[in-house]
């Protein structure tokens, strides 16, 4: 599984992705993030529409298209999705400025089957979104295992900060907008304040990419032709 770390709030954050894969937000870029994106280890560019709900300052579809289409070395482009609930406004928003689309837990359950085969027109990724209080919630999992259910094997699946399902095999990425403050908790713990800031954002993500995965033994069960 990918986990990639959302963009960062400024240079100094932004020197400690060497090699790290990371979540471009068109949202939350400055000028200054071209000089550090050479560095990170992969991209998935998205259009910011959780930073459009909290801030209610939408985003141009044209302008985010144009941006998008700089980032040829991208794993996926994101479209501009309507988290609010708005399922019309983001299949306007896929067919005028492209990207791959995101089904929502406030979606009509129906949607996702339209969004099935537009994922597979648009390179075969799918991304999955959950309010943050459901994230949160107790048995919140629930809408996202039905959802995980009917998506074709074929599709990537992406969960949208979605990190405290990590468990979910299904899920092939995700992102992380805790990093930063998860390595913070790092620096300073008496057990790893003498790691670098770096040395810390390095532990994060293995610890991300490690998380959900079982590595409890197969119980190993008797041979009959045994003695």
């Amino acid at each position: 599984m990918t986990v990639y770390l959302s963009s960062p709030g400024n240079q100094m954050h932004a020197s400690y992705l060497d090699g790290v894969p990371v979540l471009l937000s068109y949202a939350l870029w400055s000028r200054w993030v071209d000089d550090y994106a050479p560095s990170f280890g992969r991209l998935l560019i998205d259009s910011g529409a959780f930073s459009e709900l909290n801030s209610g300052v939408k985003v141009d579809g044209g302008a985010y298209r144009e941006w998008a289409a700089r980032w040829r070395c991208a794993d996926a482009v994101a479209g501009l999705d309507d988290i609010a609930g708005d399922w019309r406004r983001s299949l306007r928003n896929y067919d005028l400025y492209g990207g791959f689309p995101t089904y929502h837990e406030t979606d009509p359950p129906e949607f996702l089957d339209d969004l099935i085969p537009l994922a597979r027109e648009r390179g075969g990724w799918l991304g999955l979104g959950m309010l943050p209080e459901t994230r949160q919630r107790r048995g919140g999992g629930r809408w996202l295992d039905d959802a995980l259910s009917r998506v074709p094997d074929d599709l990537h699946i992406h969960g949208w900060a979605l990190r405290g399902y990590a468990d979910r095999p299904r899920l092939d990425s995700l992102d992380s907008t805790n990093w930063f403050r998860d390595a913070f908790k790092l620096r300073v713990s008496p057990m790893t304040a003498h790691l670098t800031p770096a040395e810390c954002v390095e532990v994060v993500v293995k610890r991300y990419r490690r998380e959900g995965r079982d590595v409890t033994p197969a119980v190993q069960t008797p041979s009959l032709f045994e003695n």
